[in-house]
């Protein structure tokens, strides 16, 4: 067991304390070139929010300076060392106006206004944010005291997101929206507390040397003061991550009773909505009219899959025509059911016209199939015959006619093309027929070949 424990020792990592606290108080400071990193880390973050570039805004919390002060502030309480802790907050202070200025002139001059979803995901923190805050600070603090630095600093820069929604509260100060603006500087807030309480925690487990204070009543009053803004802050995100949870409950609930319940043979789902806030859901369907008992015995069922007080909103987006037969003084509705027949109207006699051309089109190709053969049978020379009805076109009118073209392997005599012109009239029932014959040529005798 103490071997196991053994690698979780800090001991022979630790960096000299005193060599901490220095470094940690010159990264407090916003002034010269930290202060230009700043602003233009800002500008950075704000682009990436502004076109939804998630790897802008990585590189914007990488850039920021953001993590000197409130390690400050976590590290001025830890080791009760007032003229720290008055450094950080004023700093803090200074970095978070420059911050909200910086950002909101920025998001007053872009002439892209919408709220990208990067910009929305630091509108609505919650407890989870507080435990990303928390163990972020906790790896931060431990590699800055560590004489293996690593690469964590920018790793916990990225989790904490310390920039991204000091701009985001910028972008609702541009545009007057006060529930972006709380919403991310909430966010801002939560992060800097616990990243705060976790160097507190971390420089307290680890020992570092405290200053006493003159008056022990003022340590005591600086504990309830700490204690009291880590619960300010922690039970408002409690509440947060409370709902978030209960929402996705309910959407995977209404999933369930939609994929098991509303489900009707005759009808398609077209769209689907679960509002998982205001406890509503919504389909909209198309087919058959589902009639209202069978709603209301839908709605019944939602207290099954633990939906109980969910409302069930059902739409259908078009219907079967029968709709009109409900109506006893024959009126056929809105206008838009009107529109609806109508259309339906018309594409059934376009369906109907064009069954009939072709039916038509079948019955010429059978009927010139069933002339070759009476013909073949009685001229067995005949090899092949086309009889097909067109239209003659002159100059003042057009006349269907019917033409026929008759291939034969010997020639035809005047009296056997007289009758089959006869019966080609009889057949097809028209006067009006042009009757061609096509005769092949024998082929000539090969010249005798001379010995």
């Amino acid at each position: 067991m103490n071997n196991i424990l053994n690698y979780f020792r800090l001991d022979g990592e630790q960096e000299e304390v005193s060599l901490v606290i220095a470094n940690i108080n010159k990264d407090v400071a916003f002034r010269g070139t930290n202060l230009w990193i700043l602003v233009f880390a800002i500008f950075i973050a704000s682009l990436g929010l502004n076109i939804n570039s998630t790897a802008v805004v990585i590189g914007a919390m990488l850039v920021s300076p953001l993590m000197g002060p409130i390690m400050g502030l976590g590290l001025g309480m830890a080791i009760n060392d007032i003229e720290l802790l008055k450094k950080a907050f004023l700093n803090y202070l200074f970095a978070l106006v420059i911050g909200l200025a910086t950002s909101t002139i920025y998001f007053l001059l872009t002439p892209i206004n919408d709220a990208s979803s990067e910009l929305l995901a630091r509108t609505a923190p919650n407890v989870y944010d507080v435990l990303i805050a928390l163990f972020g600070g906790l790896a931060g603090i431990l590699a800055v005291s560590s004489k293996q630095k690593g690469n964590v600093i920018p790793g916990v820069a990225i989790a904490t997101a310390l920039m991204p929604p000091l701009c985001t509260a910028g972008y609702g100060l541009a545009n007057w929206n006060l529930i972006y603006f709380t919403g991310a500087i909430y966010l801002f807030v939560i992060n800097t507390v616990f990243i705060a309480l976790a160097t507190l925690v971390t420089a307290r487990f680890l020992n570092f040397p405290r200053k006493h204070l003159e008056d022990a009543h003022d340590e005591v009053v600086s504990k309830r003061i700490v204690f009291g803004v880590v619960l300010l802050t922690l039970l408002p995100s409690i509440y947060f991550g409370y709902d978030i949870v209960q929402q996705n409950r309910f959407r995977q609930k209404a999933g369930r009773f939609v994929d098991s319940e509303a489900v009707f043979p005759n009808d398609y789902l077209l769209k689907k909505n679960i509002d998982a806030k205001a406890k509503l859901i919504s389909l909209t369907y198309g087919g058959e009219t589902i009639p209202a008992d069978v709603i209301e015995k839908l709605q019944s069922k939602l207290d099954n899959y633990g939906l109980s007080g969910a409302k069930l909103d059902i739409k259908q987006g078009f219907s079967i025509l029968s709709a009109v037969q409900e109506k006893p003084n024959g009126d056929k509705g809105n206008d838009q059911f009107t529109q609806l027949s109508n259309a339906l109207s018309e594409r059934e006699k376009d369906l109907q016209a064009f069954k009939q051309k072709v039916e038509a089109n079948d019955a010429a190709t059978a009927l010139g199939k069933q002339i070759f053969g009476e013909l073949k049978a009685q001229y067995p020379a005949i090899s092949n015959c086309v009889v097909q009805r067109v239209i003659e076109n002159s100059d003042d009118k057009q006349v269907p006619v019917w033409v026929a073209v008759i291939s034969a392997q010997n020639n035809l005599g005047p009296e056997d093309r007289a009758r089959i012109q006869d019966f080609l009239k009889v057949r097809v029932n028209t006067d009006q027929i042009y009757l061609y014959f096509d005769i092949a040529k024998p082929a000539p005798s090969p010249s005798p070949v001379k010995p």
